[in-house]
């Protein structure tokens, strides 16, 4: 099987290869680790790195240094979620701070893109729910983040959220151009074919559709139905098990079905896993490229009720 390719992100113009590497666990490696993870990434031409915010981006930069700044696509996140100097609240100046961090942390003076982060339900954050900044309220993170658009310090802005609602009221600013969306499009749920990807179609939005590995439940690895319950919502009967085991039977790898399934997405998108070290990143490339037959397909999608035709048409 051929290697998976480069996609259209939308209307921001970028092509990216079609599996990037994602940041959110490369930090718990040695420096060294991390960096060779991340040059055996950009051989394999996952040149789309998507980086957050204090976890370490300066082992990226060191990574990116020699010249490879230029050959990839860098994405960094202002966020809620992490409470340091480094990290934004999505109040304007912190926003700005975050981004200005990232920037010395890249030894860069663009980012490709920057996603808005840790703005999913905002009536669902407990007892910070009067300190909650509204990212797209006036005056905080969304306008700041035009402005350094303006500044040409950012080319493109984008939001990562759980919640279709959300993705909805960003897109309807006019500003954004790219969302991620996790744990809503992969072999145990589909709700973002419905609830997302139509508005992203209308409007040319880029997608990146992050845990295609549904956070560790479609890794191969034993899961019980109660951590599938807490993941994908609306689950009403739980089948990661079900589907470990039917690949299982067959000798197949559950990680190729699954990554090969989010590339078939019917929309301008890209996959995005969270590759934690070199194994994982070599993991996925092989995920990616496995030639999986289509007898197989039909029969997992009758067996599981799922819809593989986007995969057979690939």
């Amino acid at each position: 099987m051929r290697g998976p390719g480069t996609r259209r992100l939308g209307r921001t113009g970028m092509t990216p290869g079609a599996v990037g590497l994602g940041g959110a666990w490369l930090h718990s490696q040695t420096e060294d680790e991390t960096v060779a993870a991340i040059e055996r990434a950009l051989a394999l031409g996952m040149n789309f790195l998507d980086t957050y915010p204090g976890q370490m981006e300066e082992r990226w930069g060191k990574a990116l240094s020699g010249g490879r700044r230029q050959q990839v696509y860098l994405q960094a996140k202002v966020s809620s979620h992490v409470r340091n100097e480094m990290t934004s609240d999505h109040r304007a100046a912190a926003t700005r701070r975050s981004v200005e961090n990232s920037l010395r942390s890249f030894r860069t003076d663009y980012l490709d893109s920057v996603l808005i982060h840790g703005h999913d339900q905002p009536d669902d954050i407990g007892d910070q729910a009067r300190q909650h900044v509204d990212p797209l309220a006036p005056g905080n993170a969304l306008e700041e983040l035009v402005k350094m658009r303006d500044e040409g310090v950012i080319r493109h802005i984008g939001i990562g959220a759980r919640s279709a609602a959300v993705h909805r009221r960003a897109i309807a600013t006019g500003e954004i151009e790219l969302i991620l969306t996790y744990l809503e499009y992969n072999l145990l749920t589909q709700a973002a074919e419905a609830e997302l990807f139509p508005i992203c179609r209308e409007n040319g939005i880029g997608v990146i559709l992050a845990s295609p590995l549904g956070m560790g439940l479609l890794t191969g690895r034993v899961v019980d139905e109660a951590d599938e319950r807490r993941k994908i919502r609306d689950t009403m009967e739980p089948k990661a098990a079900r589907m470990l085991s039917w690949c299982g039977q067959r000798h197949l790898d559950i990680r190729h079905l699954a990554i090969q399934y989010c590339l078939a997405a019917p929309v301008e998108s890209i996959v995005l896993p969270g590759q934690a070290n070199l194994d994982e990143v070599e993991g996925t490339y092989e995920a990616a490229t496995t030639a999986v037959s289509p007898d197989v397909w039909r029969q997992f999608g009758q067996e599981f009720d799922i819809d593989v035709s986007t995969v057979l048409r690939e």
